[in-house]
């Protein structure tokens, strides 16, 4: 969820009021020895009261609305990684995870922001916030290394910043993929629509109520849309009676993907799922694929961002906030602990990731849509996928 952003308004807590030169006095002797005691006490006492100001005005604290997972931690509870980020500017950050997710909640508060940041917004919730005129555009400098792909993947009107990005991923389990003579590892959209005993070893998060899930709806679509030129219903008639549905990523991969005898043997989840397995001991050997057709890998490029909430009173440190975000000192933790790739373009990859398959082989269904069209087009995209899978229940 692996950034920056800061207020104008916000003064500056290294530096306090500065102490003016002291003037030289125009008559020697006794007179010039008082005016420099004077002048010394003077000194003395105004910078003791730049320290007290300094030292004494309590920090000022950021509301960031983010994920629960961050970094690895509980809702920011990975306090490490913040922590030179606070002591430098003087500040407090405090994190908190809408259960009702980040674009929602945003909107929902539009009226009456509450929180002066946000960590995690995607391609598809990000777009959603920009419309809805909840955030607040900002040209991180961080973002010269940055792929300007990227950076329009998410949002043209830098309203959202990329701090990190990876595909969607179908991960398999060994036994499935033997049993497939190793045809799984090698995902098809149309294999699965026309062979019930892959649509039956598909686990898929519910896109109504699930980030992961809505992002694959939106593969799905335009794989459909951009590669076959055909309608995408048709693969959930055939699918959706079959395929397990879950509620969550969390409870798909965690729950029901568990690679024991007589379970589904595949899980809509993300493409260097493998190197986060061979981080485990012992290993877990899963692999896992974007969609194949033609010989060419089609995969959704997820982004997660932060952004600025429109009516923060912070804005220098919000933008602060989000340029530090994308600084080499918080990008080299994002890929063992988000276990995505960094946005920053001059941070090294750990040696584990030479496990997952190499996203630069992927061609990006991304290009074709723009994060606006996508914001346009989703509600419409869920309530006919609702429509559809209803007959199955």
């Amino acid at each position: 969820m692996g950034i920056g952003s800061t207020d104008p308004n916000e003064e500056d807590h290294g530096a306090g009021r500065p102490v003016p030169a002291p003037r030289h006095p125009r008559s020697p002797g006794r007179l010039r020895s008082a005016l420099l005691a004077g002048g010394i006490a003077l000194v003395v006492l105004l910078a003791g009261y730049t320290l007290y100001s300094v030292e004494s005005t309590p920090p000022a604290t950021l509301l960031v609305y983010t994920y629960d997972s961050l970094l690895g931690g509980a809702c920011g509870a990975n306090t490490t990684a913040f922590r030179p980020f606070e002591a430098a500017y003087h500040v407090t950050l405090r994190f908190e995870c809408p259960p009702n997710g980040l674009a929602s909640t945003l909107i929902a508060e539009k009226s009456a922001p509450v929180a002066d940041l946000v960590v995690g917004l995607d391609e598809i919730t990000g777009p959603q916030a920009e419309a809805a005129g909840v955030l607040q555009p900002y040209t991180p400098p961080g973002l010269a290394n940055v792929s300007p792909a990227l950076v329009d993947g998410i949002s043209t009107d830098h309203t959202v910043a990329p701090y990190e990005w990876g595909y969607l991923g179908i991960d398999s389990c060994p036994a499935f993929e033997n049993a497939t003579g190793g045809a799984s590892a090698a995902f098809s959209f149309p294999t699965v629509a026309a062979n019930a005993t892959w649509a039956r070893n598909l686990i898929v998060e519910n896109p109504i109520v699930d980030p992961t899930g809505t992002e694959f709806l939106v593969w799905e679509i335009q794989f459909y849309s951009q590669v076959l030129h055909e309608g995408w219903t048709p693969f959930w008639t055939h699918v959706a009676p079959l395929e397990t549905n879950a509620s969550s990523w969390s409870d798909a991969f965690y729950n029901d993907f568990t690679c024991e005898p007589h379970t589904p043997g595949m899980v809509v989840s993300y493409l260097t799922d493998p190197a986060a397995d061979a981080s485990l001991s012992p290993p877990v050997p899963i692999s896992s694929s974007v969609s194949w057709w033609n010989g060419t890998a089609y995969g959704w490029k997820t982004i997660y961002g932060v952004g600025i909430v429109r009516g923060s009173h912070h804005l220098a440190l919000d933008e602060a906030f989000e340029n530090w975000m994308l600084s080499g000192a918080l990008q080299s933790q994002l890929p063992t602990t988000e276990w995505m790739y960094p946005a920053n373009t001059t941070v090294a990859l750990p040696a584990i990731f030479a496990d997952a398959p190499n996203p630069s082989l992927v061609q990006p269904l991304n290009a074709g849509v723009t994060p606006a069209q996508i914001a346009e087009e989703l509600p419409g995209w869920l309530d006919t996928w609702q429509a559809t899978v209803a007959p199955s229940g």
